[in-house]
C-alpha cells in the first residue's frame, strides 16, 4: 500500500515545477505536461519515488544507521530540524560546513569542543577564567552550538544523505558522491538528477509539499526504529528464558541424585559369571573323557591278558629246557 495519496499529493502543491525556459532536460521523464509556462510534474511518478525511498530509508533505521538531513533554505529549513528530531536523526539546517563529510574527524573534534566546554562550567574551571575568556569560551560554544549541535550524537560518517535542493546543497552531494554514500533527494524541474540515487520529483520551494514528503520518509523510519527495537526486546527475552531453563536443569538433576550406571553393572555381572560357567561346564564334561579313556583302554587290556595265556607254555618249555 503506498504511503502517500495522489489528492493530498495535490493540495500540498508538490506536482509545480520550475518556469519551463529554466528546466533540465534530464528531468523529462518524470514531467506530466505544461501549463502557463510552468512544468507540471507527473504525481503517479512521485509517489512511486516516495515509496522506494520510504522503504529504503526504513530498512537504514532497522539497522540501527543515521541518515543525515541537509535542508538550509528558509522554507525547508524548520520543517527538517522537527521532523528530522522526531525520528532522532541528525540534520543540518544552518551553513554547511565544507569538509563535513571528507574530513570528519576534524568536524568531530570541533563537536568534542562544546563538550569539554561544557565540562568546564559543571566543574567550575570557567568561573575561573578572565571576564574576556569567559565570554570568548560563550561566542565560541554558541557558534558551535548553531552549525553543529545537530549533529552531536552522530559519532561516525551518516549511512544517508537526505537533501532538499540539490543546487543549494551542491557542497553536500559532491561529498556524498566521493564518499559512495546515497543521498535521497527532493529534485526540481530545474536541476541534474544525476548524482542522486533517490530521485524524489516534487517542488522543492514550497513549505507545505516539503513538509508532507518528509511526514511519509520519517514516518517509515520511525516504523524501522521500532522493528528494531522489538527485535531486541525478543533478543533480550530468548536469552532471559535460556538462563532460567539452564538453573532449573540442574536443580533438578540435584534433587534426583546421580544416575546409576546401570550398563557398567550389568557388564560386570556378565564378566563375573562368564568364568563360572566355563568352569561348570568344564566339570560336567570331565567325567566323560575318563569313561571314555576307560573304554578305550579296557580292550587293549584283555588282548594282553589272551597273549599273555598263549604264551605261558612255550615259556614254561623255555624253562624246562
Amino acid at each position: 500500500m503506498s504511503r502517500t495519496n495522489f489528492q493530498e499529493l495535490l493540495d500540498a502543491g508538490v506536482h509545480f515545477g520550475h518556469m519551463a525556459r529554466k528546466w533540465n532536460p534530464k528531468m523529462a521523464p518524470y514531467i506530466f505536461d505544461q501549463k502557463n509556462g510552468i512544468h507540471i510534474i507527473d504525481l503517479h511518478k512521485t509517489i512511486v519515488k516516495i515509496d522506494e525511498a520510504a522503504e529504503e530509508m526504513k530498512a537504514l533505521a532497522k539497522s540501527g544507521r543515521k541518515i543525515l538531513f541537509v535542508a538550509t533554505k528558509k522554507q525547508a529549513k524548520d520543517v527538517v530540524a522537527q521532523k528530522a528530531s522526531e525520528v532522532g536523526m541528525p540534520y543540518i539546517t544552518e551553513r554547511w560546513a565544507g569538509g563535513m563529510l571528507t574530513n570528519f574527524p576534524t568536524i568531530r573534534k570541533a563537536v568534542k569542543k562544546m563538550s569539554t566546554i561544557d565540562k568546564m562550567r559543571e566543574d567550575g574551571t570557567f568561573d575561573k577564567l578572565a571576564k574576556r575568556e569567559r565570554l570568548q569560551v560563550t561566542r565560541q560554544r554558541e557558534k558551535l552550538e548553531k552549525n553543529l549541535g545537530s549533529i552531536r550524537d552522530m559519532s561516525r560518517l551518516p549511512a544517508a544523505l537526505f537533501v532538499v535542493d540539490i543546487q543549494k546543497e551542491a557542497n553536500a552531494v559532491k561529498e556524498a558522491n566521493r564518499l559512495n554514500i546515497p543521498v535521497f533527494a527532493l529534485v526540481d524541474t530545474c536541476c541534474d538528477p544525476a548524482p542522486i540515487d533517490y530521485v524524489i520529483p516534487a517542488n522543492d520551494d514550497a513549505t507545505k509539499s516539503i513538509s508532507y514528503i518528509l511526514s511519509a520518509l520519517c514516518e517509515a523510519i520511525r516504523e524501522g526504529l521500532e522493528e528494531r527495537k522489538l527485535e531486541k526486546d525478543k533478543d533480550v527475552d530468548e536469552d532471559a528464558d535460556a538462563a532460567d531453563e539452564r538453573p532449573a536443569a540442574r536443580t533438578l538433576r540435584s534433587r534426583r541424585g546421580p544416575k546409576a550406571p546401570k550398563k557398567e553393572e550389568e557388564d560386570v555381572e556378565e564378566i563375573d559369571e562368564a568364568p563360572v560357567k566355563e568352569k561348570i561346564a568344564k566339570a560336567k564334561k570331565a567325567p566323560k573323557a575318563e569313561e571314555d579313556i576307560e573304554e578305550v583302554e579296557a580292550p587293549k587290556a584283555k588282548k594282553a591278558v589272551k597273549v599273555e595265556k598263549a604264551l605261558a607254555p612255550a615259556k614254561e618249555k623255555a624253562a624246562k629246557a
